[in-house]
């Protein structure tokens, strides 16, 4: 949902002629040789539009088999449950997606941070052959409310700070999701699209 075709043509860019399709047809996902999952919206819209469509296995599937992107709810749907409406997500990951929390939301200076978190910031890396060329601290383009909370530390791959520190890209075997839109981060977001066009798990 929402940023689709962004997200393709920022793929085209960087696939060196490799076709990008947008689909909403399971079988296509079904025989991609890999698979970006991206989305943008409110949780329990986004939940319910996967399982309209009839996507819910192809993409639990692609998650288990295939390099799989992750971009923005596409990141928070992996996990078990989101309090952005209460819903149940695919559980691919242990952990919850929740709310920057009102009362931490400062500046030390004791100005408010604004929710939700828009614009540029620094990205802090655990090592991962999808930073491969970007540097650590890069910044990247945010557009959110809501964070995920792994449950297990092992999946974190990179970490911001807004008011709270908070993670914002998670990776295991063949999946690597991030909280931010690298097709709208200029050359660093790029990169990781390059890269995980070029990555083989």
């Amino acid at each position: 949902m929402g940023n689709l075709r962004s997200v393709s043509k920022a793929l085209e860019h960087v696939a060196g002629g490799k076709p990008v399709v947008v689909t909403a047809d399971p079988a296509v996902v079904a025989a991609a040789e890999r698979v970006v999952f991206p989305g943008q919206g409110a949780m329990p819209d986004c939940m319910a539009e996967l399982d309209a469509r009839g996507l819910r296995a192809a993409v639990l599937q692609a998650a288990r088999e295939k390099p799989f992107l992750g971009i923005c709810v596409g990141e928070q749907m992996l996990f078990e449950h989101s309090d952005e409406g209460n819903v149940p997500a695919l559980g691919v990951f242990p952990g919850n997606v929740v709310r920057f929390p009102d009362e931490k939301m400062f500046l030390a200076t004791g100005e408010r941070l604004k929710v939700p978190h828009m614009g540029w910031n620094e990205v802090r890396q655990v090592p991962h052959a999808l930073w491969s060329g970007i540097a650590d601290g890069a910044r990247f383009y945010f557009v959110h409310s809501y964070f995920v909370q792994p449950a297990d530390a092992a999946l974190v791959a990179g970490t911001c700070e807004y008011g709270v520190p908070f993670t914002c890209a998670v990776g295991r075997d063949n999946i690597f999701a991030v909280q931010f839109h690298p097709e709208k981060s200029a050359r660093d977001g790029l990169q990781l699209l390059k890269n995980f066009v070029e990555w083989h798990p």
